[in-house]
């Protein structure tokens, strides 16, 4: 069934003890805002998230193969298109007929699960077109301020026999002791239409969200959940409402002792910090919502 409604969503999810999302140019230290202190989450992180889940959810089924996999090779990829629809491909270029070159966006949109949800560009040597996603995903940044450790590490082992009788090797280790972080996204009906993002997908897609943490687990990033994930469903495909001002009726307080403030409110300064997702309290307002626009919690 096809998608016929526009989506805005807000994801809560929380990491404790870990490192959610390591900069390689900065020594793997965890993302962050230089100037307000919050973490932050690439929106490339959290795809791939949702990819490696899908990948395990639905092996072997047909139509969610994925594209952009560990260590895949894009242009044999794009070469099964041209297999499949008997096609000769020319370097660079897509087929001279706009039928075939629009077979062949077609075929990768129908086999692979992530073309037809987040887009690709596929302009290599072996042409396949380009798709523009109906799914965007903003990057996560935490409601309040991380403070990162630097944790020392050893190990009681070696790697050379020569040096058996040295002290352990030393190593460091980063972590976020507690953080939550809000991310937005967009579903985008016309877009969909055009890749064959379905229902059945936004199911899918949902669920990914939900779970896809589990799947993800390493000593590196510690506990991670996903937490809430609010929504926003249009009755058009066009959208009833701007996205920005759906998000402004999600807020989140802190809680202490019985006592509820906004996040970033001075009488919150002298509190303890968060240390868990208790900590914080999740409010949607959903009084007088624009005509057409209703409030969905997939989960």
């Amino acid at each position: 069934m096809s998608l016929n409604n526009r989506y805005d969503f807000v994801l809560f999810f929380d990491v404790e003890n870990g490192n959610p999302n390591g900069d390689p140019d900065a020594g793997n230290l965890p993302r962050m805002d230089p100037e307000t202190n919050q973490g932050l989450v690439s929106d490339v992180s959290l795809k791939r998230k949702v990819r490696n889940y899908v990948a395990a959810a639905k092996e072997g089924v047909e139509g969610h193969e994925i594209y952009m996999a560990e260590r895949a090779i894009l242009n044999r990829q794009h070469a099964r298109a041209y297999g499949a629809l008997d096609l000769k491909s020319e370097a660079k270029k897509l087929p001279k007929a706009e039928a075939d070159a629009r077979a062949l966006t077609d075929w990768m949109c129908r086999n692979f699960f992530d073309i037809r949800t987040f887009g690709a560009v596929m302009t290599t040597e072996v042409n396949t077109g380009q798709v523009r996603g109906p799914v965007q995903v903003s990057f996560a940044r935490s409601v309040e301020p991380i403070m990162p450790l630097e944790i020392s590490i050893t190990r009681s082992s070696v790697t050379n026999e020569k040096d058996i009788d040295k002290e352990r090797t030393m190593g460091r280790k980063h972590i976020v002791p507690y953080g939550l972080y809000r991310a937005y996204g967009f579903i985008n009906a016309p877009l969909a239409g055009r890749t064959g993002f379905s229902e059945n997908d936004l199911a899918l897609f949902w669920q990914a969200l939900r779970d896809m943490f589990d799947l993800d687990r390493s000593a590196a990033r510690g506990m991670m959940a996903s937490r809430r994930l609010i929504a926003f469903r249009h009755e058009s495909a066009l959208g009833n409402a701007q996205a920005h001002k759906l998000f402004d009726r999600v807020n989140v307080e802190r809680l202490h002792m019985g006592e509820a403030v906004p996040v970033g409110d001075p009488r919150s300064h002298n509190w303890p910090p968060a240390r868990r997702f208790q900590d914080y309290r999740i409010t949607v307002d959903d009084a007088d919502l624009p005509a057409g626009v209703s409030i969905v919690e997939p989960w």
